[in-house]
Formats: C-alpha cells, structure tokens, sequence
C-alpha cells in the first residue's frame, strides 16, 4: 500500500482577508488540488472545542486522527501540488510546528490585513456565526482579560480562545513561528489591500510560489467581505432549536411546519427569518473605536513593517496616527 499523500502547501490565514477567494482560485487550477472540505483546523491542537461541543454535528465533519485529516489529500495527482486552508493556523500557536513536523517543504501562504479593519470584521464574522454575543466591538474587546479566565464567554462560543481579539494581530509573532522552523523561500506573506487591488495578479504570484504554471486562465473570485452581522442571538438560537428539534417545543414546531409547508417553501421561510430577524446589515465601524484601534496596533504595524521589510504604516494609513 502507497504512503499516504501529504499536503505541499498550506493557507494558513488569517479569516477576512481574501483565503475564501484565494482557495476557489487555486482549486480550479489543474496542477492544483484542495479538498471539499476548506479548514480542517487539524494541525492546531490549540484549536480544540469546548468538551460541550466535541460531539457537535459541524465538529464531527472535522478530522480527528491523522489518518482522517491525510485521507483529504487521497485524490490528490501525483503531479498535482496538495494543499489546504485552514485560516486560523496563523492565530495558532502551535500549527506552524505540526505543519514542520509533517511536511517539513512545505510551503506557506499568510495574508495581513490592516489591524483594526481586520478587527471590524472578524468582530462581525463572530457575531454572525452566533460565537461573540456582544455587539459593540469596544466592550468586546474590553472582555479579553475576563474571558482569559473563563468568564463572560457567550453560551455558543465552542472555541472562546479566538475571542481574544488582539491575538489574531500579533503578526511579527506569528510570521516568526513560522520562520522558526521553515525556510524564507518556503514563506509567502501576502497583503490583503494587494490581494483586493488585483486578485488575478496575486493568485499568478502564488502560483509561482507553488512551483505552479501561471499561465492559465484565471476565474476571479471577490473577496469575502462581511457585509452582514447577526441582529439577535436569542432568534438565532432559536432557529437552530427549531431546525434541530432541541426541545419537545421546537420539535413540535417543526413538525408542524414540515406538515404545513413543502420543503422549498419551508427553506425559503427560514432563510428570510434568518435575513430579516436573525441578521442585519452591518453596522459602519465607528471611527473612535477605529481610531483607537490604530492608536493601540500601530507599534504592531510599524514592526511588521520592518519584518517584511514593506511599508505597512502608510500602506495602511498608520502615518496619520500620532
């Protein structure tokens, strides 16, 4: 029996900064290939669930040995390049060591975004999965020190450590873990406001980091902006319950809904309860807190400047900050 395939190349984050688009791009490419399932999160043992949430239906869909996790790659061509993303393997501080350790040519894609706009939108990433209930971005990241020790984590947070907001902008940090055990040349940091720029040119880059023919046509795919954020976790739960069957009462009304209703006319029903009571647009950032933000992660910025040896401070608007 052939040794199992394991991964070439790794996405490794961070969310709300193009890996969505980045992943559809080059999994259409032929010398590419990526399995269905985007983040198995596998090589994060920091990433683990809450205990009440380890049978969770979503988290069952996830690898749980390493068997599972390199049974992704299995189709995978032997001239194809193998590759996966698994956007918070740059939050993690444990992923660029398991990544070494199985893989140790592996290559490595990360992409940084501006700090506080990166901030704004995982905040409403978090609010719309139904994980952060509180929903001024402020007063959620006021809570890091209390939920560090356990309190004021919201009932659906299954992983309460990615609530520590200002971890995920620890980028000098991150990048050196992975430098750590990995080559320069196996590492390709990318930037997000390029990524938007020019999406077609970005991929072609990575492509060329892959050892990848760049040549081909390229299908662009916009980037994931959050334009959507979640109006009330009570509805939301709800929903679910009635979905699931939790409790004999949403059992009941689901049923009755199934009796009452055919099954497009059904989703179609929740799908606008879930839009119109559930969600809501997004809110516009409020500038103070922006402000604030760039006042606090502008040392950070101006020291992955130096790192990258790129001018991130003007780059992202970090100059005008005092």
């Amino acid at each position: 029996m052939p040794a199992p395939r394991t991964p070439d190349f790794f996405i490794v984050g961070s969310p709300k900064t193009g890996t969505t688009a980045l992943y559809e791009m080059l999994r259409e490419h032929p010398q590419i290939y990526m399995p269905d399932l985007k983040e198995p999160h596998f090589l994060a043992e920091d990433l683990k669930p809450r205990a009440k949430f380890a049978g969770d239906r979503k988290e069952a869909l996830l690898p749980q040995t390493l068997e599972r996790y390199l049974a992704l790659f299995d189709d995978a061509a032997p001239d194809q390049r193998a590759g996966e993303a698994s956007t918070f393997y740059l939050w993690s501080r444990t992923a660029a060591d398991s990544i070494a350790d199985l893989q140790p040519q592996a290559r490595v894609i990360a992409i940084l975004r501006d700090p506080a706009s990166f901030l704004y939108s995982l905040h409403l990433l978090f609010m719309r999965w139904g994980v952060e209930e509180e929903g001024d971005l402020r007063k959620a990241i006021s809570l890091e020190s209390s939920r560090r020790e356990g309190k004021s984590i919201p009932h659906r947070s299954h992983r309460p450590q990615l609530l520590q907001y200002a971890d995920h902008v620890c980028y000098v940090e991150q990048l050196r873990r992975y430098h750590a055990r990995l080559q320069a040349d196996q590492i390709l940091v990318l930037i997000y406001e390029d990524f938007r720029r020019d999406n077609e040119a970005t991929v072609r880059s990575v492509l060329r980091f892959l050892d990848a023919d760049d040549r081909s046509l390229i299908r662009v795919v916009n980037t994931n902006v959050t334009t959507r954020t979640q109006r009330s976790p009570r509805a939301r739960y709800f929903l679910e319950s009635v979905v699931k069957g939790r409790s004999p009462i949403a059992r009941s009304a689901r049923n009755t809904l199934r009796r009452i209703t055919p099954q497009r006319m059904r989703r179609g029903s929740l799908q606008a309860f879930r839009d119109h009571v559930v969600n809501a647009a997004a809110p516009p950032p409020d500038e103070s807190v922006m402000n604030e933000l760039r006042e606090r992660f502008k040392p950070e910025v101006v020291a992955t400047s130096e790192y990258l040896g790129r001018d991130l401070v003007r780059l992202w608007g970090y100059d005008k900050i005092g």
